[in-house]
Parts: C-alpha cells; structure tokens; sequence
C-alpha cells in the first residue's frame, strides 16, 4: 500500500503534503524530526490527511497534482474529512 498524507503544525497553518510505502515510519520520522528539510523547519508533526492506493505510480501522481494545488483547495479537503484539524496518529495507532 501506498499512502499521500498531509502535516502540519495547527490548525490552517504551514502544509506539506508527503508520500511514501511506510506510513507508520514516515509519520514517526516527522514527529521525531529525523531528517531535516521542510517539515522540520515548520515543526510539521500532526497528520491531519490521509489517503491509500494501490500503486506507487497513483500516490506520486495524486502527490504531485495536490501541491500544484491552491491553499483553500488543500483546506477544504482537510475540513471535508477532519473538520477539527485532530491528529489521525492517534486514530490509525500510528506511533507517536
């Protein structure tokens, strides 16, 4: 399974939208800050958008379509399916 996720720091705050075979593992690696870039420079740590797929040619193509995408367009999908902005780590069990 493939994964195109979203992270930020708050509520309509800084976004970076992500990819990866490793859900769990990337997620852990935002939070613990292991690699330095983007993400941890806006200390982006709480997953608030997820979603699956089947290959890894749909994840990078949906990936790289999402960040051409403007800002309200990214927020409306986050607020359609987590209107509160609530981390989904905890809901998945994704390790902290």
């Amino acid at each position: 399974m493939f994964y195109v996720y979203i992270i930020t720091n708050k509520p309509r705050g800084t976004l970076y939208i992500g990819q990866t075979d490793d859900i769990v593992k990337r997620i852990w690696e935002h939070k613990n800050k292991t690699k330095q870039g983007f993400a941890t420079s806006y200390n982006l740590t709480i997953l608030v958008w997820l979603e699956s797929f089947e290959t890894r040619d749909a994840a990078f193509q949906t990936e790289r379509r999402m960040k051409k995408w403007h800002r309200d367009w990214k927020i409306n999908l986050i607020e359609q399916c987590n209107p509160n902005w609530e981390d989904l780590t905890e809901t998945l069990d994704i390790i902290k």
